[in-house]
């Protein structure tokens, strides 16, 4: 499980919470809930820097340093997490048979 205390980054006011393993979870929230400063700023930005902090170190000299998120503790994050942000449309768009 990933267990994040004290999460602050951009409109994030010092989130805590947890996420459990091995299940789908969903990040939902009305518009500037801080759903993308959770999923991408703390949890892919220190995904990201712990696996370019695995890396030797000559790879490391190529590579720009990472700032750490504003929080507290992460725990049970491992070094490389892979998310995407998709919009959906609410309506599709048919495409006409020619």
């Amino acid at each position: 499980m990933i267990t994040i205390r004290g999460a602050r980054t951009h409109n994030l006011k010092n989130i805590s919470l947890t996420i459990p393993d091995n299940q789908i979870t969903v990040i939902t929230g009305v518009s500037g809930s801080g759903k993308s400063s959770l999923a991408f700023d703390t949890l892919f930005a220190e995904g990201q820097r712990r696996y370019l902090d695995a890396l030797s170190l000559s790879a490391r000299q190529w590579l720009d340093q990472l700032p750490r998120p504003d929080v507290d503790w992460i725990s049970g994050l491992r070094p490389a997490i892979a998310l995407t942000q998709q919009t959906l449309n609410a309506s599709p768009v048919r495409r006409s048979a020619r």
